[in-house]
């Protein structure tokens, strides 16, 4: 029986366009689509660039005419049950999920060839570029050596991670790595790998893509549709599934107005963030438009659409305009580019900001920016704004309240106290210890760098300095922030604070802050103290900068060099002094903040298409020595050596070509509680990212190979090896597990413990999440989890998944998740479950020692019913009804085959 070609039944829609220079081009035409479905000329430009996609790859298999159909007839207020097949152009990865992904990569081709197979079946079907930004740590500083000190660790840590990548270079044909000392992955895909189009088969289409990174929706800045998504779901995407998502909500974000002089990019963002975390947009598109959009320069637009994660948006898109030509000119992409990129957009009807009226959106929210002011975020969310006047007020109230209040639990009369160092350095409370100009939010704009440089030169003129026990630290996100404070003459004024350039990279915004001085951190530890970290990044979660450091600020650069010459978040800069000269003179922040004119004659200097060109071009002629001396592994596979960096992950242990079909969907039975948590329960606390501690189970593993603590790296740099991470998993120092009874004064202890509760030796003892788990498995005890709201937020991090699933932890039952968690968490096979409006595990009393049933429906479908039984220590039994967060049918599919990557393996090796 022969088998007919399939026809596309769109083909009509294949349209000849014009650019300005008079070339001609092919694609999917989206006005011609409209001809059949008018309600697409109302749709969201994010949309209906999605819908480009999903047109262009309707194929009868991975997408359905159908669903063509569903996403054009779009409706704002419609309930949300589709599922759309995202096919992306490109994927970006950074090295700490970029090196886990190479990892399950390679254990897929090494599986295949177990199993009689052709490894290169295994391989990209498009480009993917790893920025190598998250491993340079922060261990010199404030010194002109401090880059290449930081540099030389860099790469004696971590060279068996970079030879496994220099492996993966030659292995794959569609890989390629940017190597250290280059920049942020989200700032050289904003300044270089974005072009605007791509060329492929005679059709031109929109660039788009995925990254394991959550911060990859700085790219909506330039109007790229692209979100963050876990390694795994990246994996899919790059061996060709599309990505799945329930069709979104899309808000549309009216600004008007101006910004004030005086506020940044960052106030806006901070604000935007506090707004949109109130409206919940978890899930949902966030699109920006009005004559207030327009206004924004695109460096501004790239640092909203940046913290897309922290407001909880799966994007914020702004369109594109001149602005996103003008910026694409001056970063040096070539006029043919440019030429392309403008009339594929025009063409398409997809070119300008919109006007309110002009889109239907499913919400509007409006901010007038000429409200918005001077502020900081923290000291533990965010979301958590404080405008400027307010911080230290803010300060000293959170110093005091308890637990239960998001406080600290501490006296106020401790306020006043001073506590020495060993080295004679007097710390108070509030005391600033760390000062970092950081962070893809902020460098990738020159408006607050240049901010920050002039605010230096004019602290540095007036006599202010920064002490020498605050550790300063500049790491900008692209070589071309040097060059252009250099060609300024402002990187001479923030050295002299203390911000010299001390890598390219995340650094402290990741945690990669390097330590505090040992006496510093014993006078922190011994005393209680809580001090501060003041950084330009979009984190600052409990203990992911500095495990010693309780208190965290989001500010922008100048207000980091700010708060680095005061010294303290308990001054208030609005009404005391920043500091105070040799002779006694007061500085005020007025006087030393840089007016927007000041900034706007030095911008000429940030925006030259020649230096970002070459700068770029060094990537394959100018690598750099370093990275010239790693040698990489050959073959099509990898051969594994002994590492504590890299190890064939267990995921396909035992891979069969024919899955059971059964995996988890018989419900979970037996279960004991492993934790109780409470809301905002972030990817750091479940994975973290930082330091290892020398008494953590991670900690005590590396020992015990012979690794001393000076070379344990960050949990970041060993996510290649699942035996480091699954000790690592729930092991946060901030980390507080509800099943342990609170003291007197209502504190828990923090940190990744968790109470035993099967029957015989050990029960009720109080031991680490690992070891409790390592128990519950030889027994063949399965474990659940319950937590409040927002589960899972923060990075796009999938060994908060992975390490779940290593631990035997078979489901998470909470009051709501973030986005990407949620999906990781099906993709690697553990149940996420949501309670019903007014339930939790709080109502329902839960103290740890129950015993769990979860009962699902006989046929497993998206969304639907489940119910939670709880057996309590008296044998009474109590019910309630559960949600299955398993959203789309293809999750279903993916989960029924034991996860993601069992899934997408079986369908390549049978292709």
């Amino acid at each position: 029986m022969s088998h007919t070609p399939f026809q596309h039944p769109f083909s009509s829609t294949v349209k000849t366009f014009r650019t300005a220079s008079g070339k001609s081009g092919r694609l999917y035409s989206l006005p011609a689509l409209a001809q059949q479905f008018p309600n697409v000329r109302r749709l969201p430009v994010s949309l209906r660039i999605v819908l480009e996609s999903v047109l262009r790859h309707c194929d009868g298999e991975k997408v359905l005419p159908e669903q063509v159909a569903q996403l054009a007839n779009w409706r704002p207020d419609a309930p949300r049950t589709d599922e759309i097949p995202f096919m992306v152009a490109r994927v970006v990865l950074q090295d700490f999920t970029g090196v886990p992904l190479l990892a399950d990569l390679a254990a897929m081709r090494s599986a295949a060839q177990r199993l009689g197979h052709d490894p290169k079946k295994i391989e990209p079907l498009v480009p993917v570029d790893l920025v190598v930004d998250h491993s340079v740590m922060v261990d010199h500083y404030g010194a002109p050596n401090a880059l290449d000190l930081n540099m030389k660790l860099e790469f004696r840590r971590n060279r068996e991670r970079y030879q496994f990548l220099k492996w993966g270079m030659q292995a794959f044909e569609t890989f390629g790595v940017v190597p250290p000392g280059f920049g942020i992955v989200h700032q050289v895909n904003l300044e270089h790998l974005a072009r605007g189009v791509h060329l492929r088969g005679g059709l031109y289409y929109p660039d788009t893509l995925v990254g394991t990174d959550s911060h990859t929706t700085m790219i909506n800045g330039i109007g790229v549709v692209g979100w963050g998504v876990g390694g795994i779901e990246a994996e899919a995407a790059m061996l060709g599934q599309p990505v799945s998502f329930l069709t979104p909500d899309v808000v549309g974000f009216e600004l008007t107005g101006r910004l004030r002089e005086g506020c940044t990019a960052t106030d806006l963002v901070l604000t935007v963030t506090e707004i949109l975390r109130q409206h919940k947009v978890v899930g949902k598109f966030v699109e920006f438009f009005g004559e207030g959009t327009a206004s924004l320069s695109l460096p501004d637009r790239a640092t909203i659409a940046n913290m897309a994660p922290e407001y909880g948006a799966t994007m914020g898109f702004f369109p594109v305009d001149e602005k996103t030509i003008a910026y694409f000119r001056g970063t040096g992409r070539s006029a043919a580019e440019i030429d392309a990129f403008e009339g594929y957009f025009r063409a398409q009807g997809l070119f300008g900001i919109p006007r309110a009226g002009d889109i239907d959106y499913s919400q509007v929210v409006r901010l007038d920016l000429g409200s918005v002011a001077p502020s900081l975020a923290g000291p533990r969310r965010p979301q958590d704004r404080i405008e400027l006047g307010e911080v230290a007020a803010q300060f000293d109230a959170l110093f005091a309240r308890p637990q239960s209040e998001n406080g600290y639990n501490q006296p106020a009369s401790r306020l006043a106290g001073a506590f020495k160092t060993g080295r004679g350095t007097a710390l108070h409370d509030g005391d600033v210890l760390i000062a970092a100009i950081t962070s893809c939010t902020n460098t990738s704009n020159p408006g607050v760098m240049l901010a920050a440089g002039l605010l230096a030169k004019k602290a540095v003129q007036a006599g202010l300095r920064v002490q020498p026990h605050i550790k300063t630290s500049l790491a900008p996100g692209s070589r071309i922030v040097t060059e252009y404070l250099e060609r300024t003459d402002l990187l001479p004024y923030l050295e002299q604070l203390g911000f010299a350039l001390a890598g390219y990279g995340c650094t402290t915004c990741i945690g990669n802050a390097g330590d505090l001085r040992p006496d510093i951190n014993a006078t922190l530890t011994r005393n209680d103290l809580v001090c501060a970290a003041v950084l330009s990044g979009n984190r600052n979660f409990e203990a992911r900068i500095h495990p010693n450091l309780k208190a965290n600020f989001l500010a922008s650069p100048p207000l980091v060099v700010a708060y680095a010459i005061a010294g303290t978040v308990r001054r208030n800069l609005m009404t005391e002094p920043v500091g105070w000269t040799a002779t006694g003179q007061p500085v005020w922040l007025g006087d030393i903040w840089p007016s927007g004119d000041e900034i706007q004659a030095l911008m000429k200097s940030a925006m030259q298409g020649k230096a970002y060109r070459e700068n770029y071009e060094r990537i394959r002629s100018e690598p750099g020595a370093l990275w010239d001396r790693i040698k990489g592994a050959g073959g099509l596979t990898y051969d594994w050596p002994e590492s504590s960096y890299i190890a064939e992950p267990p995921f396909f242990d035992g891979f069969r070509l024919q899955a059971s079909g059964t995996s988890g969907a018989a419900g979970v039975w037996g279960a004991r509680i492993m934790a109780l948590f409470g809301d905002s329960i972030t990817t750091d606390h479940i994975s973290p990212a930082g330091s290892i501690a020398e008494t953590s189970p991670a900690g005590q593993w590396l020992i015990d190979r012979g690794v001393i603590k000076a070379d344990f790296n960050s949990y970041g740099a060993r996510r290649g090896h699942h035996e480091v991470m699954m000790r690592g998993t729930f092991a946060n120092v901030r980390l507080r597990n509800q099943m342990l009874e609170a003291g007197a004064d209502g504190a828990r202890e923090e940190g990744g413990w968790t109470l035993f509760q099967l029957e015989g030796t050990g029960q009720g003892q109080k031991m680490s999440i690992y070891d409790a788990s390592m128990r519950y498995r030889a027994a063949g005890v399965p474990t659940v989890i319950f937590a409040g709201e927002e589960y899972g937020t923060g990075s796009s991090r999938d060994w908060a998944a992975k390490g779940t699933q290593l631990l035997g932890i078979k489901a998470v039952i909470a009051k709501s998740f973030e986005r990407i968690h949620r999906s990781n968490l099906v993709g690697m096979g553990v149940l996420p479950l949501q309670f019903a409006a007014g339930d939790s595990w709080a109502t329902l009393g839960l103290r740890g020692d129950e015993t769990i049933d979860i009962e699902l429906s006989s046929e497993l479908r998206p969304q639907s019913a489940a119910t939670l039984w709880v057996t309590r220590a008296d044998g009474s039994r109590e019910r309630r009804p559960l949600t299955l967060r398993i959203d789309t049918q293809v999750e279903v599919n993916q989960f029924r085959a034991g996860g993601i990557l069992p899934f997408v393996l079986r369908q390549l090796l049978g292709a």
